[in-house]
């Protein structure tokens, strides 16, 4: 991992649990610095609910007796002396043991850093392993390897992932402590701009600040990193479908209309329209009523005809609900009407 000198050990697609464990215990035997790189499919047994490693043999039904028990490895790395062990992961995950990760009710932790991504795994999300692919590239192309800290961060901003299936591990890239402020954005009709940060800030304590500073350098992922961070930290702290998370996603979406991905912005927009609904905030509420205004606004500029029928029947829908300014509901629908009628359903 970048270090003038090391001993590596590889399990390609392994079969046997006691196999994997006997070459942890063995590592973690050895003196010096030692890291764990873990490549796979997250599991839980129903038996105990404990997490697992799926191995090449792993099916559902056979988690308990297949796959590796995550305890194993942490407790074969707990006697290692202290700041001497790194565990890496580009895991995948459905969508329960995905959650339970994200809402702490199951956890990666152990006597070591911990660094990496949890990727969602559904009918929307297909994994890839971007992360590790960044991590390579990273390690091949820098003279001297970085910390583990920083070498992550800079696997995170080149990762290409889709930002809301993934679940970061480690430091985020900003302390996720702070309050987060309203993100400023323009009606629809003109540009949306930056999210808004008070002058009075330093960008290390002001995500907003960084944001901004970010997009205006044209670091996007970046920017979109750091949002993502947040995101994840007000879904931990206040829920999967809460106002807090709903901003974040709006921040992302105001992200992705600078990167002129008007259709990405879009499903956000929308995405953050029904949390906030779910939320138990009302259709007439400014911040419900804002998000999917700036949906249309986008929705309007995306040029791809079955894109454009996707996203605009999800938004016709909320129109329904949504009615915002007059004649915005029949815009939707004569914009539909002009489609391609191929692409009709």
């Amino acid at each position: 991992m970048g270090a003038s000198y090391a001993n590596s050990v590889q399990l390609a697609n392994p079969y046997d649990p006691h196999t994997v464990l006997t070459t942890i215990r063995t590592a973690a035997a050895v003196q010096g610095q030692l890291l764990v790189y873990v490549v796979g499919h997250l599991a839980v047994d129903h038996r105990q609910h404990r997490l697992h490693l799926a191995l090449a043999r792993t099916t559902a039904r056979t988690v308990r007796y297949t796959a590796l028990p995550w305890h194993w490895l942490t407790a074969e790395l707990q006697h290692r002396p202290p700041d001497s062990t790194s565990v890496m992961v580009d895991l995948a995950a459905g969508t329960d043991v995905w959650q339970a990760l994200v809402q702490r009710k199951q956890t990666l932790d152990g006597p070591y850093a911990l660094h990496g991504a949890v990727q969602l795994q559904d009918r929307r999300h297909r994994p890839r392993p971007s992360y590790t692919h960044a991590l390579a590239h990273i390690l091949r192309t820098t003279p001297t390897r970085p910390a583990t800290d920083d070498l992550h961060h800079l696997a995170v901003r080149a990762a290409k992932v889709e930002p809301t299936g993934i679940l970061w591990l480690g430091p985020a890239p900003l302390d996720p402590t702070q309050p987060s402020p309203t993100v400023d954005v323009s009606e629809p009709g003109p540009r949306p701009t930056q999210p808004a940060a008070p002058p009075s800030s330093a960008a290390e304590d002001d995500p907003h600040r960084a944001i901004s500073q970010a997009i205006q350098t044209g670091r996007h992922a970046e920017a979109a990193a750091i949002a993502t961070a947040w995101e994840q930290s007000a879904l931990r702290r206040h829920g999967p479908h809460s106002p807090e998370v709903a901003h974040w996603i709006e921040v992302r979406a105001v992200i992705a209309l600078e990167q002129d991905a008007p259709d990405w912005a879009c499903e956000l927009w929308l995405r953050a329209a029904v949390m906030r609904l779910t939320a138990d905030q009302p259709e007439t509420h400014p911040d419900v009523v804002a998000a999917v205004d700036r949906a249309h606004y986008a929705w309007h500029r995306v040029t791809n005809p079955e894109r454009a029928r996707e996203l605009g029947t999800e938004l016709l829908t909320l129109r329904t609900h949504v009615t915002g300014s007059s004649g915005a509901r029949e815009d939707v629908q004569r914009r539909l009407a002009k489609l391609p009628t191929a692409l009709l359903p």
